[in-house]
């Protein structure tokens, strides 16, 4: 048996008991949690009914290349700057509009490829995307 000293009898105990504050607050949290469902559910509301939505297949996408000597290729064919501007035109009136696949060769002057993206951009196509090799 342990004995307390004399003075330790006489002092009062200032120390809080959490057990109870616990085990309370664990009990508000359950009921929360029951209860929440039945208050969401609780509005009246009348949902209107939907049709299945008709899905839009996406457009295929067109493949634009730039050879070396700054020549453009509309899906494998070769094509004049004229004729890319009416191609390009063309497929931005389509609805989805296609994504086009931009590659240039490595030897092709920058400006080349910013002038094929400004043609492009010029007509309305919004949905360019860079090609480069993995490294």
């Amino acid at each position: 048996m342990t004995y307390l000293p004399e003075h330790a009898e006489d002092e009062v105990m200032t120390e809080i008991n959490m057990t109870p504050l616990i085990d309370v607050m664990l009990v508000l949290l359950i009921v929360f949690i029951l209860a929440v469902p039945a208050i969401q559910s609780a509005i009246p509301l009348t949902l209107p009914r939907a049709s299945a939505a008709a899905t839009q297949q996406p457009a295929e996408p067109v493949r634009l290349d730039i050879d070396a000597q700054g020549r453009a290729y509309w899906n494998g064919q070769a094509v004049a700057d004229d004729a890319l501007k009416a191609l390009a035109q063309q497929a931005a009136r389509l609805d989805p509009q296609p994504v086009v696949r931009l590659s240039g060769d490595r030897a092709v002057p920058y400006e080349r490829v910013l002038q094929t993206l400004s043609t492009l951009q010029g007509a309305g196509l919004a949905k360019v995307n860079f090609m480069a090799q993995k490294p």
